[in-house]
């Protein structure tokens, strides 16, 4: 009867793993990580060195991912957001990095496109990126809870439009920054040898999470994903909530572009953040948030991000070419979203408690 039990505890305990919401993003990560180091232990290696103004930096494959899979890691907390609110996804947020950047090098080249110094100083030049990108997400936000547009066909207005705006806001000349200063937030502080986008990251998370833990931003975005009708019975505004999450997404969206314009110190505007909603949006469905709404997991989608960044960087390591890139990824992530699928994860605890069955049955005999 010991036996059994114990039999029966452990088949409980791996049918609770695989059922949890945050297991297909750590599994994918595991075989990722383990598929690397048997092809190429060296994948994981990390090495200090000096960068062209003769700061010590780390450098590898793993400081990549958590450097380039900052961007979107930031982008996933909005798209999450948005996803449970307005059972939809936002295919906006590349074309308003585009926006969001161009603000941010007009505010500090001016009118001159090649400044020898700022013409105002960073701080101003990003709030103000905030609130281009936070106009664009409140467009977004009023055309799905006011005029009830499905998320991506109201979306769709900025995603055609927005690089153009972009290019129309710096007209149509590509700015240059060539102070050193505004290179240290998509590059690294001198004296800090980890990059400064993954700190950027962090605060993001805090904030987000302090946001949810002391307010009711998560319940309502819950509530509201969930049941639009009834949370407006027990008082909610279904419409603003929705209009917020945009507005959040709108802030996120603004940060990512800051830092993409810093790495590079100037922007082009038809490929900056090219096809990084579609990263977004699967960083989401893996982490095994519903694409339909409702309940989320913030750390769930973080983590889907960095996986796809995990992805990507390995799939460079053994050099795939750009143009066949998005194939190899498009076949990986599709497996792993499937996977992530509840009634997938329900299948594989029932085969997880099946093969367990026997074993419970030598231990009665």
């Amino acid at each position: 009867m010991t036996g059994k039990s114990r039999t029966a505890g452990k088949s409980s305990f791996l049918s609770a793993i695989v059922r949890n919401q945050i297991f297909i993003p750590i599994a994918a990560l595991l075989i990722l990580a383990i598929f690397n180091f048997i092809a190429d232990p060296s994948f994981f290696k990390i090495t200090i060195g000096y960068n062209s103004n003769g700061d010590p930096v780390l450098s590898g494959n793993l400081i990549s991912i958590i450097d380039y899979g900052s961007e979107l890691a930031i982008l996933a907390i909005g798209m999450t957001l948005v996803t449970a609110a307005s059972r939809g996804q936002d295919i906006s947020v590349g074309a308003v990095i585009a926006i969001s950047g161009s603000v941010v090098l007009r505010v500090l080249c001016g009118t001159n496109s090649r400044p020898e110094t700022l013409q105002a100083p960073i701080i101003v030049a990003f709030l103000i990126s905030c609130l281009a990108a936070m106009a664009c997400g409140a467009f977004n936000g009023v055309l799905v809870s006011v005029f009830k547009i499905q998320p991506m066909v109201a979306t769709l207005i900025l995603f055609t439009a927005g690089r153009s705006i972009a290019a129309w806001i710096n007209n149509n000349e590509l700015p240059v920054i060539t102070d050193r200063t505004f290179t240290f937030f998509g590059g690294y502080i001198p004296g800090i040898p980890v990059p400064t986008p993954f700190f950027i990251t962090v605060a993001c998370i805090i904030i987000i999470c302090l946001a949810l833990k002391f307010t009711n931003l998560g319940l309502y975005v819950q509530s509201v994903g969930i049941n639009e009708k009834s949370s407006r019975l027990n008082g909610l505004n279904p419409a603003f909530i929705k209009f917020i999450t945009y507005v959040i997404l709108g802030l996120c969206v603004a940060v990512a572009g800051f830092i993409k314009v810093s790495r590079l110190s100037t922007i082009n505007y038809s490929v900056v953040a090219k096809d990084i909603e579609m990263d977004a949006i699967l960083a989401v469905a893996l982490g095994g948030n519903s694409l339909s709404g409702g309940k989320f997991k913030i750390s769930a989608s973080i983590l889907g991000a960095y996986v796809i960044q995990f992805l990507t960087t390995t799939l460079y390591k053994f050099q795939v070419q750009s143009d066949a890139l998005p194939a190899y990824k498009a076949v990986v992530v599709i497996v792993l979203v499937v996977l992530s699928a509840p009634i997938v994860r329900e299948k594989i605890a029932a085969v997880f408690k099946k093969l367990r069955a026997p074993a419970g049955a030598v231990s009665k005999s």
